[in-house]
Parts: C-alpha cells; sequence; structure tokens
C-alpha cells in the first residue's frame, strides 16, 4: 500500500507539473530542457497490453506553442531498494515514447541516500548491453533553497529543500515564505508533512520561526496555525501541570506516612504522565507498607 512518504512528492508533481522539468535539472545538471509553451500532467496508465499494467506514479509532458509533444518527464518515487523496477522502467519510456513520439525521460526521487545510490546504474535492455538510465534523484542533488523569492515563485521546491536540508540556515525561513503563496489546502498539507519529516533539532527551530511572529503571516491559514499552536502548547502545559501536581501528591502521601523514597521510584512517580494511574497511586500511598505496593 503507498505510504504517505511516497504519495506526498507525487502529490507535488500532479499539483504543480512544471515542477517535473526542474527536478530533472537537478538530477542531471547541464541537461537541456526543450523550449516549451507549458507542462500538462500526462495518464500515468503507461500499459499497452491487457495482461500487464505498468503505472507510473507521475508523467508531465513538455508541450510547445503549437501542442506538439517535445518530452515527457515519468517522476517516480522509492523509498527502498526493488529489483523489479530494472525491468518496468524501461517499459515505462517505451510505452510512453510510442504513445507521444518524444524524447521520455525518467526521473526517481529517493529521498533515502542509500537507496537512491543503489538505483544509480545503467540498466542493460538487451544482450548487446544496451542500457537505459534513470536519472536518479536523491537528497544531495535537490537545491538548498534559502532565498525567498526563489521559494515563492517555486513553493513545491521550497518543500522538498526543507525536506532535504531542513538543518540547514535559511531553509526553514524560506519554506515559512512560501507558504505565504500557496492556498489553505495545500499550505496546511505542505507543513504538516515537512513538520512531522523534520529532525528533532529542526523541527524546534521550525516550532520557533512559527511561535515568534519573525514574518509577516499574509494568509489566514498562517495566522491560524500560529493560533492553534499557541493553545494546544497552553493545553498541554495545563495537562503536564495538573500531572505533575498529582504526582507530588503521592510522594508527599508517603513521605507524610514515614515511607521510604528511593529516588528511582521518585522519578518514575514523576515522569509519569497518565493522570488515571497517578489517581490510583495516590488512593495506594495511603494504605501501602512499602512503595513495592505501590505498583501492584
Amino acid at each position: 500500500m503507498p505510504t504517505r512518504e511516497h504519495e506526498f512528492p507525487i502529490d507535488l508533481v500532479q499539483y504543480r507539473p512544471d515542477v517535473a522539468p526542474v527536478l530533472l535539472e537537478c538530477a542531471v545538471p547541464g541537461v537541456e530542457v526543450p523550449k516549451h509553451e507549458e507542462v500538462v500532467l500526462e495518464c500515468a496508465d503507461l500499459a499497452e497490453t491487457n495482461p500487464v499494467q505498468y503505472i507510473a506514479d507521475a508523467v508531465t509532458v513538455l508541450r510547445d506553442p503549437d501542442g506538439r509533444a517535445v518530452l515527457a518527464i515519468i517522476v517516480e518515487v522509492q523509498l527502498d531498494r526493488k529489483s523489479k523496477k530494472f525491468y518496468s522502467w524501461p517499459v515505462y519510456q517505451a510505452n510512453l515514447r510510442a504513445r507521444l513520439e518524444c524524447p521520455v525521460e525518467l526521473v526517481v526521487f529517493c529521498p533515502n541516500p542509500a537507496v537512491a545510490h543503489w538505483y544509480d546504474r545503467p540498466i542493460p535492455t538487451d544482450i548487446t548491453r544496451s542500457v537505459t538510465r534513470p536519472k536518479i534523484l536523491g537528497p544531495d542533488r535537490i537545491p538548498v533553497v534559502t532565498d525567498t523569492e526563489t521559494a515563492a515563485a517555486m513553493p513545491e521546491l521550497s518543500v522538498l529543500s526543507a525536506l532535504s536540508h531542513g538543518d540547514t540556515p535559511g531553509v526553514l525561513e524560506a519554506f515559512a515564505h512560501a507558504l505565504e503563496h500557496v492556498d489553505e489546502q495545500r499550505g496546511t498539507f505542505y507543513t504538516d508533512y515537512v513538520a512531522g519529516a523534520l529532525s528533532e533539532a529542526a523541527r524546534k527551530h521550525w516550532e520557533a520561526l512559527m511561535a515568534t511572529g519573525t514574518y509577516e503571516w499574509r494568509t489566514e491559514f498562517a495566522r491560524r496555525h500560529i493560533a492553534e499552536g499557541k493553545a494546544e502548547g497552553k493545553a498541554e502545559g495545563k495537562a503536564e501541570g495538573k500531572a505533575e501536581g498529582k504526582a507530588e501528591d503521592v510522594l508527599g502521601v508517603l513521605e507524610a506516612r514515614g515511607i521510604a523514597v528511593p529516588e528511582t521510584v521518585r522519578a518514575r512517580i514523576r515522569e509519569c504522565g497518565d493522570e488515571p494511574t497517578l489517581d490510583r497511586w495516590v488512593r495506594r500511598a495511603a494504605v501501602v507498607d512499602s512503595v513495592d505496593g505501590l505498583f501492584d
């Protein structure tokens, strides 16, 4: 079953098809993308026969002013190693090339550097060793977006930059600016995904950005997100304070009854954040003969 981690980059391409040529340029520095008038989504079903279906993650087509296809880009996302892809990917390219009668490139986004390295090899297609080679896009090839103008012009690229380089100074600031240039639904989607994928240090930095109001948030989404974050923080603070108070009640009853409480037990009681458990311990503290009976 496709995971959210797999589907998210594909959703970026489907929402913003012109990010596909950018990904190709990242995967192959110096590549010349044909001049084109527009970039549109294409049907991702690449099957030509009924017995076997070949369905890519996303397909975009670059068309010239006359509507002719000048380049097709297949975008795949791979989270782990699958040898069968070395057999299906050439079929993707051949079938799409036959359908559109134009060159076809395959870009494979691998969030895991080790997986990207494993896929980065030529694929032999016959006994004479003719090969095709997918363009592998690992985190190291995603540009570091710290410029707010770039982030505003291509928010989806800023999203990928935040996912790949969230610990790099300036990246999350640029991503925050990019959120001001997308609609509320898309902004919520991007924010939730990125926040969940950041390292602990980067996530704390992101939360600080959202809370301090360093930026002039111009979207209702951003303002509400900040307000919800503050409200959630207050609620969590109240819950933590209530649990801490009950933990001290447990210790107070034990001490009042002259029952010795080792530091390890004291720490266990104070670290417990479950209020029903603490309530049970308070009742037991009034009747037990030792701390051992508290946890029975």
